[in-house]
């Protein structure tokens, strides 16, 4: 190999000269790279060179070729470079250099060490690290940093020996990059650390961490941007590691965190990473971030520092803005810390920023409670009635950003509150438009951004809000609103074109037929957005527009809407072709809709549809090959996911060539900053999006257009249930959903004369064999994936969805052998919240009692486990009596809980788990009594309302006769308060249970005071269930010829009367049935009473 021209064509890729560099890269990977002497000579370059900018070069393309060529070269000569190579990279004096010769000898390391070889480099280094000059010291952690970095594994048994060095050399009193290549190198021990069974090495490390804080602040106090971005990643990294790394520290880790970020006089970065890793710290260790009960404080703080940043809505578009970080912060606590921690502490200050002086306190306040409401929407709606006025007042507030952040409040309040807050509809709705209106009048002066957003806000407030509405509230608004909002259909600026589309869409799906006047002209007015296509944003108009329409469709009916079906359809055909993956999805739910409207008359358009939804969903999210940084080698030919885009690692990015005459700017920037490497790639997979949504419009299509389906069933389940093994839990929380509609449309689609399905197993009703087959298919898919499952919105998937299929379709689904007890096994580890979806990632399930406090995304996997425990008690009926011995411990905990929402969700669910067993809750009469006795008198008015009708349910159904009986006074003195009151429905649950107690046992109730009390209640104004005992108790008396019963007749017949009348849901079939009978009986011995009520008239 000609050594000059090699070393020639080198210089020439340093030269300025774009096609001399071309030409030089060429060469060198062609004639050159190719040999293994090419190696020898740029470790010969590396170690040797005058020239810095050519050691650099010769150090990075070293790098790409040992594991190509080290093999090859000669032992004799292999040790004479190891030699040479760590002499020079000790005794370099450029930075850059040191650390790109660190990376060549640590990937030399990586083949010797593994082969038995250079065994004394470690004994080199660690002497370097603590008795050689700064830049020896520096150069030799850093050098240590990157072998633990690719072969850490191979170095575990001088853990001890690398924690004794590292002690001193995090303490280096000349070098700052020496203590920081030490906390580096320290976070890579902390990676390999076995923690489960090296506790020596374990506290060796957790009596590090102090140190390595030391060095982070160090750096901050220093200003060394650079060493202050990697002190906060080697932070962020280790809660990726295994919690007990950190759980000593971890309190004052948080805290230091804490107080980074809301230190004004720092940068923004630096708070900025201060929060990021708050972020994360409520993300990955949410229990121990709960257990610190640091809430309340850091609320506190972070509120302080929304209020300090000077304008949010400036910094929109800055990634690292201050404010957005923490508005992101105060969503993710609120979303998994107990309102105790967040939402009460926030609630408290808003109502004090709320009327300060200070304008950007209550621009902060109305900002963060309305960020905070995707976390904790029930405990907010709970708080509304106070809360109203003050952000009514807001909105009205004399400064416009003040105004602008009320606006943005109230659609974020909306999107999750719309039915409280549409209880203030007016209030709500006037000052909107009046907002609206100032803001239209201003956009072309010096806030014409903020009054942009302003109008923006309003529209999609507007859109939120009415959701709540029903059709009667929102006929008022229609003459002023639609006509306004309508109008800016034409206004240049496009969002909030977007904006006013789809408040109209949302007014007129909530105003059903009272939009008809309005719908030609509306529809006239956005069909010019139908086929528009120039850019992207003209795009995303279109989208809302279809949306719009499909809302449109709902509401005026599958008439009135005919002769726009057609053209829209082949719009939405277009817009599979226009390589936009939202218009895809939009034309997914439009069919959808249309499906609902039309249902089986969809059916000519069926074989398009369905063509095109098979195949998005046989598209395969191939894995996409990418080319890394140097720092990825070792994950060359792997699999991996960024993002959410799985992409298949082939090679280092500098492996094969050099870069252009950029090239030693870029090494710099990749030898200074790792990360970088990362920085290739790219991009969301747009695939699984569009499945996700393909899979729920064809599950509207499944339950929609009914037997017209049925050509597609079969291709579509073998589909979806490859769909349920992605690994994408969007994909599979769609998949599963659709998998359950499908099986519950089939069973709807048999023959209509079959038996309704009857509680208990074996079944009493058998369904047909394909209902049978498809069952088993779907509970075979899901009750695996629902024992391992760690993603809480698919477990929450497949319970809502299995709750709401055994509701319609009763215990068929679970009626395969062992299905019942696998079931049974899943929902006792969701009640004792040691499920893999509730579990961080080194958590251990742990026996004991269930933690009391939950945020609310946390209580809705409990709550979604109870709805599955009541479908299947009533389901299975007496059946579910062995799972009750399961599942009693944690259901009574919950009913004990210090929470009001768990104690009364539980104790509704002890009584549907009663009414399912039937006479078999019987054995477990005691201890159900005594408990339901004491939660009736709750202080939850709905814990004591459940109570009230479980135990009458008890009292019903348990034979221990003489234990209920000995209950009866003190369950009747328990009673009393409850009929005074309509809350929580304890007036009716009240009247329900005392009547369960009249037809067991009526001999131990004094009937002469109780009937006419409880006759004098009636009718009952909103649990109509408990109208079947009542008037079942009552028919009893009448049939045996009770005195008190007959002579209360006046006052029973226009409650009968009123029953009787519409609402038909007042009454099942059965007991309208009973009372009609009752009618004609005192009809034949009192007919004059009767004929005073035109209802009762008509049944005799």
């Amino acid at each position: 190999m000609d050594q000059a021209k090699f070393l020639q064509l080198l210089e020439s890729v340093l030269a300025p000269d774009t096609t001399r560099v071309k030409a030089a890269t060429d060469t060198l990977r062609k004639d050159y790279y190719t040999s293994p002497q090419s190696l020898t000579l740029l470790l010969q370059i590396l170690s040797s060179h005058d020239s810095p900018q050519l050691r650099q070069l010769a150090a990075t393309q070293a790098r790409s070729l040992v594991g190509r060529h080290w093999a090859a070269v000669p032992a004799a000569l292999k040790a004479q470079i190891r030699g040479h190579i760590l002499q020079s990279t000790l005794s370099e004096r450029t930075a850059i250099v040191r650390h790109a010769a660190a990376r060549v000898i640590s990937e030399i390391a990586k083949i010797d060490v593994e082969n038995g070889e250079w065994v004394d480099l470690p004994e080199i280094l660690q002497h370097a690290a603590e008795t050689g000059s700064p830049e020896e010291r520096e150069v030799s952690t850093y050098i240590l940093f990157t072998i633990l970095e690719s072969i850490g594994d191979g170095f575990m048994h001088r853990f001890h020996e690398l924690f004794g060095l590292f002690s001193k050399t995090i303490h280096d009193p000349d070098s700052a990059d020496v203590r920081m290549n030490t906390m580096l190198a320290l976070s890579k021990l902390g990676f390999l650390l076995d923690a489960d069974n090296d506790e020596e090495s374990l506290e060796m490390f957790q009596s590090a961490l102090p140190n390595m804080v030391a060095t982070l602040k160090q750096a901050i106090e220093a200003g060394d941007e650079d060493r202050i971005m990697r002190g906060f990643e080697v932070f962020q990294s280790l809660l990726d590691c295994d919690s007990k790394l950190l759980n000593v520290h971890f309190r004052d880790l948080v805290q230091f965190m804490i107080q980074l970020s809301s230190e004004v006089s720092l940068g923004k970065e630096t708070r900025g990473q201060a929060l990021n890793f708050l972020i994360n710290c409520v993300l990955y260790r949410k229990l121990k971030f709960q257990g610190l009960r640091v809430g309340e404080q850091l609320t506190a703080v972070l509120l302080k520092i929304l209020a300090e940043a000077a304008d949010h809505s400036d910094d929109a578009d800055d990634s690292f803005s201050t404010a957005l970080l923490v508005l992101s912060l105060i969503t993710f606590m609120a979303q998994n810390l107990p309102p105790s921690q967040i939402i009460v502490p926030l609630l408290q200050i808003f109502k004090v920023y709320s009327v300060s002086a200070n304008t950007r306190e209550r621009q902060a306040g109305i900002a963060a409670l309305g960020t905070s409401t995707e976390g904790a929407p029930e405990f907010i709606d709970t708080q509304l009635t106070e809360l109203n006025p003050i952000i009514l007042r807001l909105l009205e507030d004399p400064e416009i950003k003040v105004r602008e952040a009320a606006t943005d409040g109230v659609k974020l309040l909306a999107d999750h509150l719309s039915e409280t807050m549409g209880k203030e509809h007016q209030k709500y709705i006037s000052a909107l438009v009046h907002n609206l209106n100032a803001a239209m009048g201003n956009l072309d002066g010096p806030d014409g951004k903020i009054n942009i957003n302003i109008v923006v806000n309003c529209c999609s407030a507007i859109d939120s809000l009415v959701d709540g509405l029903e059709p009667e509230d929102i006929k008022e608004y229609l003459p002023g609103i639609v006509p306004h909002l309508s109008r800016l259909f034409a206004h240049p600026e496009n969002k909030i074109k977007s904006a006013a589309i789809g408040a109209v869409g949302s007014i007129a799906e909530c105003a059903k037929d009272a939009f008809l006047p309005y719908f030609e002209q509306t529809m006239n007015s956005l069909s010019e957005f139908v086929h528009i296509k120039e850019d992207d944003e003209e795009l995303d108009l279109r989208c809302m527009t279809l949306d719009a329409m499909g809302n449109l469709a709902s509401a005026v009916g599958p008439e009135a809407f005919k002769r726009y079906v057609q053209p829209l359809m082949e719009s939405t055909e277009e817009g599979l072709h226009l390589d936009n993956s939202r218009l895809k999805e939009t034309g997914y739910l439009f069919w959808g809709t249309l499906a609902k409207v039309y249902e089986e008359n969809f059916k000519s358009f069926l074989p398009g549809v369905v063509q095109a939804l098979f195949k998005t969903l046989e598209e395969v999210d191939e894995p996409v090959d990418v080319e890394l940084g140097e720092t990825a080698d070792d994950l060359i030919g792997k699999e991996v996911v960024i993002a959410g885009k799985k992409v298949k690692v082939v090679g280092s990015k500098s492996g094969d060539e050099i870069s252009g005459d950029d090239s030693y700017d870029e090494m710099d920037e990749m030898t200074d900053d790792e990360d970088a490497d990362w920085d290739d790639l790219a991009g969301i997979s747009t695939v699984v999006e569009e499945q996700e949504v393909a899979l729920e419009a064809m599950a509207d299509l499944i339950s929609h257009t009914k037997k017209e389906y049925l050509p597609y069933l079969a291709k579509s389940i073998e589909l979806i249930l490859q769909l349920v093994g992605s690994s994408y839990e969007l994909v599979r929380r769609a998949a599963i959903g659709t998998l359950f509609r499908a099986y519950a449309t089939l069973w709807q689609l048999q023959d209509e004369h079959l038996q309704k399905w009857q509680p208990g197993l074996p079944l009493k009703v058998q369904p047909s064999d394909d209902i049978k087959k498809l069952g088993n298919v779907v509970m075979k898919a899901v009750v695996e994936l629902w024992k391992e499952e760690d993603d809480s919105s698919v477990i929450l998937e497949i319970n809502r969805s299995l709750a709401d299929t055994l509701k319609l379709c009763g215990p068929a689904i679970v009626s395969e052998d062992k299905t019942i007890e696998k079931a049974a096994e899943v929902l006792l580890a969701l009640l004792k919240k040691t499920h893999p979806c509730q579990l961080e990632d080194d958590d251990d399930p742990e026996e004991g009692d269930i933690p009391q406090e939950s945020s609310e995304d946390d209580w809705y996997i409990v709550d979604s486990a109870l709805d599955v425990i009541a479908t299947l008690a009533a389901a299975i009926g007496d059946r579910f009596a062995p799972l009750w011995k399961v599942l009693e411990k944690p259901l009574l905990q919950y009913a004990s809980s210090s929470e009001n929402a768990q104690r009364s969700a539980a104790i509704g669910t002890i009584a549907d788990a009663i009414r399912g067993m039937g006479k078999a809750v019987t054995p477990f009469t005691s201890t159900l009594l005594k408990v339901l006795l004491h939660r009736m008198s709750d202080e939850d008015p709905l814990a004591k309302s459940n109570a009230a009708f479980a135990i009458g349910l008890l009292v019903e159904y348990s034979d221990k006769d003489n234990e209920i009986k000995r209950a009866y006074n003190p369950i009747l003195m328990k009673l009393e308060p409850l009929l005074q009151t309509q809350e929580s429905r304890q007036l009716d649950n009240a009247a329900g249970c005392i009547s369960r107690m009249i037809m067991k046992h009526p001999e131990n109730i004094p009937l002469g005071e109780v009937l006419p009390a409880l006759i004098s209640l009636l009718p009952l104004k909103e649990d109509y269930e408990e109208n079947e005992p009542i008037f079942s108790m009552i028919i009893k008396l009448y049939s045996s010829g009770n005195d008190t019963m007959l002579g209360l007749t006046p006052q029973l017949l226009p409650i009968v009367a009123h029953v009787m009348g519409p609402p038909e849901a007042q009454l099942t079939t059965t007991t309208r049935e009973q009372l009609v009978q009752l009618v004609k009986f005192v009809y034949q011995n009192q007919p004059a009473l009767i004929q005073q009520y035109p209802v009762l008239r008509q049944v005799v």
